[in-house]
């Protein structure tokens, strides 16, 4: 978000799945008009809120499981590392779907987890860097996709 702050800029994003709040903290410092944080985490709420203090930006945080909710009132939905499980890659990618139909643009960010709807996403960078708990594999190939419609 810091390098392409167009992508946010003077628009209403959610971070979901947010975990610490670091790309929510981006899209705040790049810009964004209102910045909604969503995790069904509560200790990733409180990461969130402490680190956005720290940061000097405000976010809406909100600990939620949104996945079987209607689309929400949004631009754009930025999701780092929600396709780690099968089944919650295919309650992503539904609700995915229903955002979609709302016109809200989709951001995705992943390591290439197997359970990843690769035909439904649109690669837009690469980028080296360890996988959860990987430190030592720091050339692993992480990802950012704009989730698309199905072919």
């Amino acid at each position: 978000m810091l390098d392409h702050p167009n992508i946010v800029a003077d628009r209403t994003v959610i971070d979901l799945g947010c975990g610490s709040g670091l790309v929510a903290i981006a899209a705040a410092k790049a810009g964004a008009r209102c910045v909604t944080a969503i995790d069904v985490d509560p200790y990733a709420i409180t990461a969130t809120q402490l680190n956005a203090a720290a940061n000097n930006v405000t976010i809406a945080a909100i600990c939620a499981d949104v996945l079987a909710s209607d689309p929400p009132d949004t631009d754009i939905i930025l999701a780092g590392d929600l396709f780690y499980d099968a089944e919650l890659a295919e309650r992503v990618t539904a609700f995915f779907d229903r955002c979609l139909a709302a016109n809200i643009e989709i951001l995705v960010g992943d390591p290439w987890r197997t359970p990843l709807p690769r035909a439904r996403l649109e690669l837009l960078a690469e980028y080296p860097g360890p996988d959860f708990g990987d430190l030592a594999n720091a050339t692993r190939m992480n990802a950012a996709f704009r989730f698309i419609a199905s072919p």
